[in-house]
């Protein structure tokens, strides 16, 4: 294969990627998430959020708090960032922050039902219970490890929220924001009452099965690898999220000066955009069967409940700030999430999964690690990696580095790490990135030496081994940054 050949096969990859990603996965996910990232900034007072997640909450709360928070959200880790974002903002500690980030995409309900279903209940419980105690570790360690930046971010937002009123949570903000989460369950959620299909009409469109036969020509696609191609469905939803986005920055760009009819437009087009990609769309030779699934009816319940809840019970002031935090948490993710999928998908061309066998056919660390990193270049949305896992399985890979593969795969994708890293800053996010590829490979090595049949007191007695050296290292780096910082004479708190 010549350089101009590879290269027009690397973009194609990579557009690919991108367009599949933006067309399956980004409406029903991640657009529910940046508005609700923005009510959690504008509407929630920040003493609620700290009372639950704050750096001075109990750890007792505050971290099983997290990951209760994040166990019922059955989405990708590109949409737990904006979430993260909006409770980090709104004065969540630096741990139960990350806590969350780490949980959530990595051992929801839902994922952890689907890969005991399809691998086995073993690896689920274990992808439970390492990734709970790993992400109370990891959330932990980087409160330990940042305590001072944490001091300074938690003062930080007591200037920024400082002329809020702190009296609690009006009855219709909370009420709105159970909504906008109940907009986000009704379009991912993956149960019988949600995807069957009530209804359906034949519209009489021709050449649209031409146009989906072209859309797989232009972007080809192997669902063996869990590739997805874009459909005509897929298509439509771009080309309504480009026009979201330019009556988004017409309309909430100035928006602290006042409402314009561009605001109005984008939140009918937000509108239309989710029903349309709730609908379910075969096109064939005559016309478009469009299927009401309850997925559309869902989405449109919470709609209507979220419009007139926006137009009666939400004051002017309220509604500006939830509309413009919310276009901020789009213009500082959405960008570096193209950037980061359109680039998974060019490595993914490189990467071929014969080598997996190879690298991860045996229990080793080598072979941990490399289950890590396919889990950075290999990214695939929630639910899809549990099948990818499967067939990484039928390929050769060993049970344990496949627990780190699904470990790291939710946590540690390109476009999360990019993403992160804006929203933390790029120190913290590295050392985030080095802490889950840590633990992740500490999980398949655990695992897989249980499934090789190490005897379960040798494997605890290892571990309590290994935390109990990290517990001390992290300790003695502790006292010597507060020895560094206190003045001489001076007595530490």
């Amino acid at each position: 294969m010549d350089f101009t050949a590879l290269l027009t096969k690397l973009i194609q990859g990579g557009l690919g990627n991108l367009a599949a990603y933006l067309a399956a996965h980004v409406l029903l996910c991640l657009v529910p998430a940046f508005y609700i990232a923005g009510a959690m900034t504008a509407l929630i007072p920040k003493e609620s959020v700290t009372r639950f997640l704050g750096r001075n909450a109990p750890k007792y709360v505050s971290y099983p708090a997290a990951a209760l928070a994040g166990s019922v959200l059955a989405v990708c880790s590109c949409t737990i960032v904006p979430l993260f974002a909006g409770i980090y903002k709104k004065g969540a500690g630096l741990g139960p922050a990350i806590t969350f980030l780490f949980f959530a995409p990595a051992a929801n309900i839902l994922a952890l039902v689907y890969t005991g279903g399809v691998i086995g209940a073993d690896l689920a419980f274990a992808r439970l219970f390492l990734s709970l105690v790993f992400g109370i570790g990891i959330g932990l360690i980087m409160a330990l490890i940042f305590h001072r930046s944490d001091l300074a971010h938690d003062k930080a937002t007591d200037a920024m929220f400082a002329g809020q009123r702190q009296k609690g949570m009006r009855r219709a903000a909370l009420a709105f924001l159970l909504i906008l989460v109940a907009l986000l369950l009704s379009g991912t959620l993956k149960i019988g009452l949600l995807t069957n299909s009530y209804a359906q009409v034949t519209v009489p469109i021709a050449g649209l099965d031409r146009f989906q036969d072209f859309l797989y020509q232009l972007v080809p696609f192997d669902p063996a690898k869990g590739e997805e191609g874009v459909t005509a469905q897929g298509a439509i939803l771009i080309g309504l999220l480009a026009l979201i986005g330019f009556s988004s920055w017409k309309g909430m760009e100035n928006i602290h000066e006042g409402f314009n009819h561009w605001t109005w437009i984008a939140l009918g087009l937000v509108g239309l955009t989710l029903l349309t990609a709730a609908l379910g769309m075969t096109p064939h030779v005559d016309g478009l069967d469009i299927a009401f699934t309850g997925k559309f009816f869902g989405v449109l319940l919470a709609l209507g409940l979220l419009t007139w809840l926006l137009r009666r019970r939400l004051s002017e002031d309220e509604q500006r700030d939830f509309l413009w935090e919310s276009w901020r948490f789009v213009k500082q993710i959405f960008p570096l999430l193209v950037v980061g999928v359109f680039t998974v998908g060019v490595i993914r061309v490189l990467i071929r999964p014969e080598w997996i066998e190879a690298l991860a056919g045996e229990n080793t660390l080598l072979g941990n690690l490399a289950g890590v990193v396919f889990g950075v270049f290999m990214y695939f949305p929630t639910l899809v990696e549990v099948p990818i896992a499967n067939m990484f399985l039928s390929l050769g890979m060993h049970r344990g580095p496949l627990l780190a593969y699904l470990m790291a795969d939710p946590e540690l994708s390109l476009q999360s790490i990019l993403i992160t890293a804006t929203i933390i800053g790029r120190l913290k996010a590295w050392v985030y990135v080095f802490w889950v590829a840590l633990f992740s490979t500490l999980a398949g090595l655990i695992y897989g030496a249980w499934i090789d049949g190490t005897g379960i007191g040798v494997i605890v007695l290892y571990l309590a081994a290994f935390l109990a050296v990290l517990a001390a290292t992290l300790w003695l780096v502790s006292r010597r940054s507060q020895v560094k910082v206190v003045p001489h004479g001076a007595t530490t708190d």
